[in-house]
C-alpha cells in the first residue's frame, strides 16, 4: 500500500468565499500515482471547510445566503467566543459546511458522480490556512 500527503495553502480576498480546488486535488492524485483507493481532503482551521456540490453560482449564492441566516456575521456581541475575537459566525458556519471530504479513487481519477467538485470554504479569510491531502492505496 502507498501513501501520500500534501498539504496545500489558501488566502481568500474575503471573508467569506467557495474556491473550486478539484483541479488542485486531482494533481496531487495524478502526483501519489496511485489507481485505487481513497483521498482525504480535510480543512485544518476550525474557520474553513472542504465540501462537495456543484460548481454554480446561484447554488454559492444560496449557500452564502443561508448560512448567513443560521448565523449572521453580525452583531458581533450576540456570540460568547467574540469576547477578543469577530469570528463566532464562522465557526457555526464550518461546522454546518463541514471539515473534510473522503473521495473513492478508480483507474487513477476521482470517483466523482456527475456534477460534484470539490470546494474550499472559507468563512474568516484574509489569511493563509492550511488544507490537507491524504491519499492511501495500491
Amino acid at each position: 500500500m502507498k501513501t501520500y500527503r500534501k498539504e496545500l495553502w489558501f488566502e481568500t480576498r474575503n471573508r467569506r468565499e467557495f474556491q473550486n480546488i478539484t483541479k488542485t486535488i486531482d494533481d496531487c492524485l495524478q502526483e501519489s500515482g496511485i489507481q485505487e483507493g481513497l483521498l482525504l481532503c480535510n480543512a485544518m482551521h476550525i474557520t474553513s471547510s472542504i465540501f462537495i456540490n456543484d460548481d454554480e453560482s446561484g447554488l454559492h449564492q444560496d449557500f452564502e445566503a443561508w448560512l448567513e441566516r443560521l448565523a449572521p456575521e453580525k452583531p458581533y456581541s450576540q456570540y460568547k467566543h467574540n469576547s477578543y475575537e469577530d469570528n463566532g459566525d464562522a465557526h457555526l458556519k464550518r461546522t454546518i459546511m463541514g471539515r473534510e471530504v473522503v473521495v473513492a479513487v478508480t483507474n487513477g481519477k476521482l470517483d466523482f458522480g456527475p456534477w460534484e467538485k470539490i470546494f474550499y470554504g472559507e468563512f474568516d479569510g484574509k489569511r493563509k490556512k492550511r488544507v490537507l491531502v491524504k491519499i492511501v492505496g495500491e
